[in-house]
């Protein structure tokens, strides 16, 4: 029997990081950075200014205050957005808004609260020092800088700085594509009549949204029947073309564990049992002679949905170019005690709140409305046989949760 350990770092040998492409700067959100970006501009791109005020020349404003105020003709105006090179005579001022290109000469802005907003002449307040009020060009960013760096998942701040710097595409690995399959002549798909002996498909759907929670694509979802040849057909070309291929069912020691039967017949795909509950049987490796890799999952919702957290997720943060170790786990207090499985480990489906776990409801592989209620597993290691309340225990969020406030 493998640890979970064990079994996790098998999964991940099946993958690298996908081939760099590059996309245009807004559809990048979500992906992660193959390569470092520099800026082509420098930000800002030319000295401006940081007020709606009046471009002076510091050293004519010497002593200036509301009791002694300097009175200087006013020259001009300059809005945000004009591209006109202005000078600025001496003894003069010119108006200016926030943004707009400094006048030559300018070494200052006083603010149009420290003045009394004269357009034809002004009185100056504010004996101001050089650079009172003035953006000068490159103070934030330089051309040639680096700005984002290689393995960056990117978010709208990271897309504004992008643009700005005048970056029109971004190296990026492309969102992986993943195709869901449900196994199992039983199942049935939401909204359907139910006959004898028939259940509702939930795990295809509860697959699909995790993929789309883990940032990833959902490439072509699937329900197999428990025939050979259907199974075969998987193998020889998945649908969707995808990066990876997860299924669910069809992996115990069943009779009529058709999944099992033909992925493991060619030796592509090893099926292996893990000390870990829920989830014991679980089964990875390549189909076919296109090499695509494949996790298969248990079919009791709660097994697939906590085999997905702790070896589907991983897998697809390395295929993303991210690092499949930062998972965002944490630690938490445990409210109460529970019982657990000695020489397994416990993914125990709990709530969190304020630093304190507590299990979200009863516990067993089929129970869905624990599932349902929780925010995390809790992580409780093989060696551990009760866990006892104050204990800390390490917690894995859950896809598509926000951790609570406290």
């Amino acid at each position: 029997m493998r640890t979970l350990e064990e079994h996790r770092a098998a999964v991940l040998a099946l993958v690298s990081p996908l081939p760099a492409t590059r996309v245009p700067v807004a559809a990048a959100l979500g992906l992660v950075l193959a390569q470092d970006v520099t800026a082509l501009v420098d930000l800002p791109g030319f000295d401006n200014s940081a007020m709606d005020g009046y471009a002076v020349r510091a050293s004519e404003l010497a002593g200036a205050s509301s009791e002694n105020p300097v009175v200087l003709p006013v020259s001009g105006d300059i809005a945000a957005g004009d591209t006109t090179r202005h000078v600025l005579a001496a003894g003069h001022t010119m108006r200016i808004m926030t943004g707009a290109p400094l006048p030559e000469g300018c070494d200052a802005v006083v603010p149009v609260e420290l003045t009394d907003g004269g357009s034809r002449e002004v009185a100056l307040f504010l004996d101001p020092d050089v650079g009172r009020h003035v953006r000068r060009r490159g103070e934030d960013i330089t051309a040639g800088s680096v700005v984002l760096r290689a393995g960056t998942r990117l978010t709208p701040g990271h897309l504004a700085i992008a643009a700005a710097a005048n970056v029109a595409e971004l190296p990026v690995h492309p969102r992986p594509r993943v195709t869901v399959v449900s196994t199992g002549d039983e199942l049935v798909a939401p909204g359907s009549t139910l006959a004898h002996g028939q259940i509702v498909d939930s795990n295809h759907v509860m697959l699909r949204a995790l993929v789309e929670a883990a940032g990833a694509e959902v490439a072509a979802g699937v329900h197999l029947r428990d025939e050979v040849e259907a199974v075969r057909a998987l193998v020889d070309a998945p649908p969707g073309s995808p990066d990876l291929v997860i299924t669910s069912g069809g992996v115990s020691m069943g009779v009529y564990d058709t999944v099992k039967e033909v992925l493991s017949a060619d030796g592509g795909v090893e099926f292996v049992k893990v000390a870990m509950r829920p989830g014991m049987p679980q089964g990875s490796g390549l189909l076919g002679a296109h090499r695509t890799p494949v996790i298969t999952l248990p079919g009791n919702p709660v097994s697939s949905f906590a085999s997905f957290h702790v070896f589907v997720l991983p897998v697809l943060r390395r295929l993303a170019g991210l690092d499949p170790d930062d998972d965002g786990s944490f630690e938490a207090e445990a409210s109460v005690g529970w019982p657990t499985v000695a020489g397994k480990v416990e993914l125990t489906r709990v709530t969190e709140r304020a630093g304190r776990i507590s299990p979200s409801g009863g516990q067993g592989s089929h129970v869905l409305g624990a599932l349902a209620a929780a925010t995390a597993l809790a992580v409780v290691p093989a060696d551990v046989e009760h866990v006892t309340a104050g204990s800390l225990v390490r917690c894995l969020p859950l896809l598509g949760q926000d951790r609570p406030r406290d």
